[in-house]
C-alpha cells in the first residue's frame, strides 16, 4: 500500500486529551477503511505565521500511514468537515523516516549545521 504523511491543525481553543483524541478519530477511520496509522506524534500547541479563521496558534498533529488511496481521501474529506480542524496537509512518501521527526528531536541533535568558533 502507498505510505503517506499528515499533518494537521486543530483549534487552539481544545484541550491537549481533545486534540489527542483527533488522532485516534482519524486513525479509526483509516483502519475501517483498510489502512493503518504506522506512527503519530501530537507537536503541541504552535504560533502561525498568520491567521487562520481568527487563530493566531493551533494544535500540530503529525500522522505516517500506510493506507490505500480511498481510505487517505475518506480521511481526508472528514477532516475538511471536522469543525475543529483548520488545515491539512498530505503528502505521499516513498518511505517514512525511522525514528522521531524534525520537530520532536531536542535542539541538540539537529543543530549539527551550527558549528560556532
Amino acid at each position: 500500500m502507498p505510505l503517506y504523511e499528515h499533518v494537521f491543525i486543530a483549534r487552539q481553543d481544545l484541550s491537549n486529551a481533545q486534540a489527542e483524541s483527533l488522532v485516534e478519530h482519524f486513525g479509526t477511520v483509516l483502519a475501517d477503511n483498510g489502512g493503518q496509522v504506522v506512527n503519530s506524534e501530537y507537536w503541541g500547541v504552535k504560533t502561525m505565521a498568520y491567521k487562520i479563521n481568527k487563530n493566531r496558534k493551533g494544535h500540530y498533529s503529525y500522522l505516517r500511514t500506510d493506507a490505500p488511496a480511498p481510505a487517505v481521501q475518506e480521511m481526508e474529506r472528514l477532516m475538511r468537515l471536522h469543525d475543529d480542524v483548520m488545515r491539512v496537509l498530505t503528502i505521499k512518501v516513498d518511505e517514512h523516516a525511522e525514528g522521531p521527526s524534525i520537530q520532536m528531536q531536542k535542539r541538540d541533535e539537529r543543530d549539527g549545521r551550527r558549528d560556532r568558533r
